[in-house]
């Protein structure tokens, strides 16, 4: 089974801890990543930009309507997310606890319930 594994940022939050503490969660990811790859559970990773570097598209009267940033203004952010493929749900909670992030923000565990590839 597939389930996607995001991560929130806080840029208070983020801002507000030690350099150090940064440094950890930014190697820890490296570690992460390396398990990750040698279990074979990893599908996929992604950072995202900041909200403020997005634009969001409504399609209002059949034409598109630009907006500068983030769809809805919130602390809180999707920054990133890690793909991966697992036998169980309990199996993905607990890799979840894992991402250095879970120590500061939340990581949400989705499952994955439609995929479809790139080839056509």
């Amino acid at each position: 089974m597939k389930y996607m594994l995001t991560m929130h940022m806080n840029p208070v939050l983020w801002e507000g801890l030690p350099e150090d503490e940064k440094q950890a969660v930014y190697a820890g990811h490296g570690d992460f990543m390396k398990l990750l790859r040698e279990s074979g559970e990893l599908v996929h990773t992604q950072a995202l930009a900041e909200p403020e570097k997005s634009t969001t598209v409504k399609v209002r009267d059949g034409a598109p309507a630009l907006s500068d940033g983030p769809y809805l203004e919130n602390r809180e952010f999707v920054c990133g997310f890690y793909l991966v493929d697992v036998e169980t749900r309990e199996r993905a909670i607990e890799l979840a606890g894992m991402i250095p992030d879970a120590k500061h923000t939340g990581i949400e565990v989705r499952q994955v319930m439609f995929e479809q590839g790139l080839e056509m």
